[in-house]
């Protein structure tokens, strides 16, 4: 059904780089803040936060752990501080809410684009009858779910702001997929995850759930399927397409 396997009756969508093109606007204000912080810190001769830095240490992550895990990887260990920082705040949080900020103004001002063929397979879904659930580290999803009119197609969600209440961790542990399962009342093997960031589809498969759809978004499809991904698509639209191959792509 829908390009899964017919054990399936519960879908399990990140949203940024699945259904929104939020990702994009995620990574530009994260660029935007660490940059800044950099500069601030070492001068015209710092080292930019690039693409890469994105993918493998901030994209998919909750907030606080990528901020953590980018200046670990350039050897700065910053103090936790607290969740009312300030975005100055040379702090885990501060620099969090930092780029939050950011991401709350483009939003506001600039609206998010929706993936057609995600849009179209949420409905396919929903005709199905398949269960439909969002997943995703950041604690803007509420706002982008009625912003884009895709509430409407969705159950539930765990995000950012749940990840915090219930003492989650964040991917590529499993736990938020996992509370997403509890929430649809479904067994892992009947849930399928749908993820742009490796770490969310490590998480997947460290949740043994019953499908990992990776989402190739940045031509980074063998590492998706490093990570665990059973299929990796370009678009979710290409799920509703006949399989062209059984080598992993579609």
């Amino acid at each position: 059904m829908l390009g899964l396997p017919d054990t399936i009756t519960t879908c399990l969508f990140d949203l940024d780089g699945v259904l929104t093109d939020t990702a994009s606007v995620h990574r530009a204000a994260w660029k935007k803040t660490f940059d800044a912080y950099l500069k601030a810190k070492d001068g015209n001769d710092f080292q930019e936060f690039t693409d890469k830095d994105y993918n493998d240490f901030v994209d998919g992550k909750p907030r606080q752990d990528g901020v953590r895990d980018f200046l670990e990887s350039r050897d700065i260990h910053l103090p936790d501080g607290d969740p009312d920082d300030p975005a100055e705040a040379a702090t885990v949080w501060g620099l969090g809410n930092r780029k939050n900020e950011q991401v709350q103004h483009a939003i506001e001002h600039d609206g998010v684009t929706v993936y057609d063929g995600s849009r179209r397979y949420l409905q396919a879904a929903q005709e199905a009858g398949l269960r439909r659930f969002v997943v995703s580290s950041s604690a803007n999803t509420e706002k982008v779910l009625e912003v884009t009119g895709l509430a409407t197609y969705i159950e539930g969600r765990v995000d950012g702001v749940t990840l915090t209440q219930q003492h989650l961790k964040g991917k590529p542990a499993p736990d938020s997929f996992l509370a997403g399962a509890r929430l649809a009342g479904v067994s892992p093997s009947q849930a399928v995850v749908f993820e742009d960031a490796t770490s969310g589809v490590a998480a997947g498969r460290a949740g043994h759930f019953g499908y990992v759809v990776g989402v190739d978004r940045v031509d980074h499809a063998k590492d998706l399927m490093d990570h665990g991904a059973d299929i990796v698509v370009r678009d979710l639209a290409d799920l509703l397409a006949p399989r062209k191959s059984n080598d992993g792509n579609a």
